[in-house]
């Protein structure tokens, strides 16, 4: 069995960011990101262990001994004999410190796949240019900030100074951020969060329409893997950010031309069993925030299917006197 084969997991899959969702904004500009992290974590690692699969997490939160998060390598899920062999790809908590300090543009993520199908990089951080549907086939990494600019622009039918590029706030991303605002162009800047920053890049009326500069890798294949839901394009290459982090991608055999390799959405995420779904934590431009009122508390989520390009939101009000998570941490259920 594969996991295309199975449409009634995406709602499965739903609960599982919901949840994480919904204990990582218990810790809401309480100033404490580990904390949030954990809490997240911990919810999605205990409602993965109730869906009906064979999963792997191959995009996860570093080795296994960085535990508790999910880690590179560690099964997840029910593990029946007949449950589909599935690649996972999580991050519990996008955007750490937005949810510590109350800002927007927190969300939990999950995306998955058939075995062999979300592919890793090597690099901790890399190159990113991502776009909607509306500008497929006119972005190229190699190609200069502006004529990239100009390419979109032509694919909106904008005039260059109506174009929103979204670019990470980091001292690193000086000279990028001249480039664009050279050309016209106006740009939003992101304290965290570039999951969300480009899949809004694809989203109808977000208002964003290009994601550029450089970030986490494996924020890079959740935000492939959503936008290759929603039909938009991606292009990243490696980038390490250090002597240390070229050893280590030396040791694996690469060489320098390797590391001017183009992975496209494709190249992350393989065929058409992908599945996206994310869960705000505390809203942003396209999932609103968690909403807790008196024993209620209301989610929003939007899951996603590369088979069908269907995108459905769904909005769960939660009964906090019943609403349960499986803890592996406590061994037991908690409440939210």
């Amino acid at each position: 069995m594969t996991l295309d084969m199975s449409r009634e997991i995406t709602l499965e899959f739903v609960r599982v960011t919901e949840a994480a969702a919904l204990k990582a904004s218990r810790w809401l500009g309480k100033g404490d990101k580990n904390s949030a992290d954990k809490a997240a974590t911990d919810a999605m690692r205990g409602m993965l262990d109730l869906v009906n699969i064979n999963g792997t997490v191959v995009i996860g939160e570093g080795e296994k001994d960085e535990a508790p998060m999910l880690y590179i390598g560690e099964h997840v899920g029910g593990g029946g004999i007949r449950d589909p062999q599935v690649d996972i790809a999580v991050d519990p908590l996008d955007g750490t410190t937005l949810t510590s300090k109350g800002l927007p543009g927190a969300i939990s993520v999950l995306a998955a796949g058939n075995k062999g199908t979300l592919k890793s990089i090597p690099t901790f951080y890399c190159e990113k240019i991502a776009v909607g549907p509306a500008a497929k086939g006119c972005i190229d990494i190699n190609d200069s900030i502006k004529n990239n600019l100009k390419r979109v622009a032509k694919a909106y039918d904008f005039k260059i100074g109506e174009l929103i590029a979204v670019i990470l706030d980091r001292p690193r991303h000086a000279k990028l951020i001249e480039q664009v605002r050279e050309t016209g162009a106006r740009v939003k800047l992101i304290s965290d969060g570039d999951v969300a920053g480009a899949i809004s890049c694809a989203m109808h009326g977000s208002g964003n329409n290009i994601l550029l500069g450089t970030g986490g890798s494996p924020e890079a294949v959740l935000a492939a893997a959503a936008l290759k839901c929603l039909g938009g394009d991606m292009q990243v290459k490696m980038w390490p950010r250090d002597e240390a982090e070229k050893k280590k991608v030396a040791k694996l055999g690469l060489k320098k031309k390797d590391l001017e390799e183009v992975f496209t959405a494709e190249d992350l995420c393989s065929g058409d069993s992908i599945i996206f779904t994310a869960t705000g934590v505390t809203g942003g431009d396209f999932l609103d925030a968690v909403l807790y009122q008196g024993d209620t508390a209301t989610t929003h989520s939007v899951v996603m299917r590369a088979r069908t390009q269907t995108v459905r939101y769904v909005k769960a009000v939660h009964q906090l006197r019943t609403k349960t998570v499986p803890s592996r941490s406590e061994s037991r259920e908690v409440g939210i």
